[in-house]
């Protein structure tokens, strides 16, 4: 397909910088082979300022233990057991600046394989409860404890997601992270089928030796194994698992370059959620608004660089917002969302209204004048002042009395004349047109009074539609409307609704045409036989699976269920 081929923004590249990342290391392997003795051990490294130990599952305990292991030096901290305080805590700890200068801290996170569990745990708790509420909703037999429950696709893609979000997090740290897994011994599986041989398979979301740039797995405490690493510090092959003869995590850090890593983890993370942005239509009545500020923008702001804004720019800026036809007070925001508070207040502003002022200021009172007219605009339709008086409310207590629309005016002094201003021109924020002239008086709407002030009136009826006239009671249309009539009726005491509720919007607009009735009694007697056979009524489920459309003795046919059934609800 053709597209564009002009770049739609300027880019600038840049030579690589050569320096490797705070590396994110999994230290795995089966119970108890020494995982978290030797993570406690690699947080007194002379690398490292301060370790936090953020301890996930209540099966292991050990974190409070393993702080009298030689040479740790690590911190606990707290949570809740949930998933949202867990992820706060990893925010928290990577927000937490050096406490040793030069000397990054690090997060152990023990352990990952049980921070999966919960989240699959989740998942499955929601899948039955979604499963009890889509069978109360169908009037069917709730599933029990005994009755599996499948986690359908979707929960599994919202696991994935919340677990991507835990390493998205974990990448945002300024130093190394060291995740412990439990490893599993499985059988290995060949074109798809399984082998008589077994492999070791990290417990956890099957991405994570991607997303990481060391795996270590432990066999017991000294026998440790390097199964995959991203670095070019050692000259490891790719692929091979080799021996790490006395390992430790100082020494590990210093094969792979810690020494000199970047201060940040330098990454671009994927934005799917953009292409939501892309097919998401433009807001209306703000499109040519919107469109109107990029092309008046300077090229530089055009690019992403704020540009420097001088007085008469801001208000050349306010002038327009305020003579917005459309929404003044709308536009008035929408500058100090684009520029920010800090910046209009150091822009200063000289207008013949309000004198000299900075950016900020001058929005402030652009919008208390534009409210004040709006209110006295509100006045002036409820009667609450005369047309010709221009001295604007001065607080919400005016506003209200304006709103309970009292039949005697409040007393008003004479009006004075009032010398006439000069017309504002670009160098000030003049207000919008003269409120004073001759508008028609707004209609009012529902929602200019609330249920506390005004009394309410009933709704108006909708006349009814004449019933149309059936001079023929044989006419072949009449007898077929009755059957499928008589059907609905049949299939809302099967379903134990109203023939109403049954019928729903077919029904509100008078009655539905021969077709549309026929086709809606069609499309729910799958229901309706489902439900018969749940009733232990399958000679009758049959009977209706074969009955003709339209059947004229469908009530013949279902007396005898109906006479057992209940028919109130």
């Amino acid at each position: 397909m053709p597209g564009i081929t002009t770049p739609l923004r300027e880019r600038r590249s840049r030579k690589p910088t050569g320096l490797p990342n705070p590396p994110m290391i999994v230290l795995c392997g089966p119970e108890k082979c020494g995982k978290s003795h030797e993570a406690a051990r690699g947080t007194g490294s002379d690398l490292i300022g301060i370790a936090f130990w953020i301890e996930i599952g209540g099966s292991e305990g050990t974190a409070d233990y393993y702080g009298r292991v030689p040479g740790a030096n690590y911190e606990i901290v707290p949570h809740d057991g949930s998933y949202q305080d867990i992820l706060d805590a990893i925010r928290w700890a990577v927000h937490q600046p050096q406490r040793v200068t030069g000397k990054p801290n690090m997060i152990v996170i023990d352990n990952g394989s049980n921070l999966w569990d919960m989240i699959s745990d989740e998942q499955a708790l929601f899948a039955r409860r979604r499963a009890v509420n889509k069978a109360q909703d169908s009037r069917r037999r709730a599933p029990s404890l005994d009755d599996p429950v499948v986690v359908d696709p979707d929960l599994w893609n919202r696991a994935k997601d919340r677990w991507g979000e835990i390493l998205w997090m974990l990448r945002r740290h300024a130093g190394p992270v060291v995740m412990i897994a439990r490893q599993e011994i499985v059988t290995a599986f060949e074109n798809d089928k399984p082998t008589r041989n077994t492999t070791r398979k990290i417990k956890a979301e099957k991405n994570l030796p991607a997303a990481v740039d060391a795996i270590v797995e432990m066999h017991g405490i000294g026998d440790a194994y390097l199964t995959g690493v991203r670095t070019l510090h050692w000259d490891v092959k790719p692929g091979d698992t080799v021996r790490f003869e006395d390992f430790s995590i100082d020494a590990l850090l210093r094969r792979m370059g810690f020494e000199e890593a970047a201060t940040h983890r330098q990454v671009t993370e994927s934005r799917p959620e953009a292409y939501l942005e892309e097919q998401q239509p433009a807001r209306p009545a703000q499109p040519q608004r919107q469109q109107q500020r990029r092309q008046e923008a300077p090229p530089a702001q055009r690019g992403g660089q704020q540009p420097a804004l001088n007085g008469k720019q801001a208000v050349e800026m306010v002038h327009k917002a305020l003579t917005d036809e459309n929404n003044p007070m709308e536009c008035l925001r929408a500058i100090r969302e684009e520029w920010g508070v800090r910046t209009l207040r150091e822009i200063p502003t000289t207008t013949k209204m309000w004198g000299d002022t900075n950016a900020d200021d001058l929005i402030t009172k652009s919008l208390d004048y534009v409210e004040k007219q709006a209110k006295k605009r509100e006045q002036e339709g409820a009667g609450g002042q005369p047309a010709g008086s221009s001295t604007p409310p001065s607080g919400a207590g005016e506003q209200d009395q304006a709103r309970e629309h009292r039949e005697e005016p409040p007393p008003s002094a004479p009006a004075q004349p009032q010398p006439e201003q000069a017309p504002p021109g670009e160098s000030d924020a003049p207000p919008p047109p003269d409120p004073e002239a001759e508008e028609p008086p707004p209609a009012e709407s529902p929602d200019d009074t609330s249920a506390a002030e005004e009394p309410q009136d009933l709704p108006p009826q909708r006349p009814a539609k004449p019933a149309p006239s059936r001079k023929k009671p044989d006419d072949p249309k009449e007898v077929a409307r009755q059957a499928l009539l008589d059907e609905a009726e049949v299939q809302a005491r099967v379903k134990f609704v109203t023939v109403g509720e049954h019928l729903g919007s077919l029904s509100e607009d008078g009655e539905p045409g021969l077709g549309q009735l026929r086709d809606f009694v069609q499309a729910h007697r799958a229901e309706v036989i489902a439900l018969l056979e749940e009733a232990d009524e399958s000679a009758l489920a049959d009977l209706y699976r074969r009955a003709p459309m339209p059947d004229l003795g469908i009530k013949r046919k279902f007396a005898e269920y109906l006479d057992r059934a209940p028919s109130g609800q």
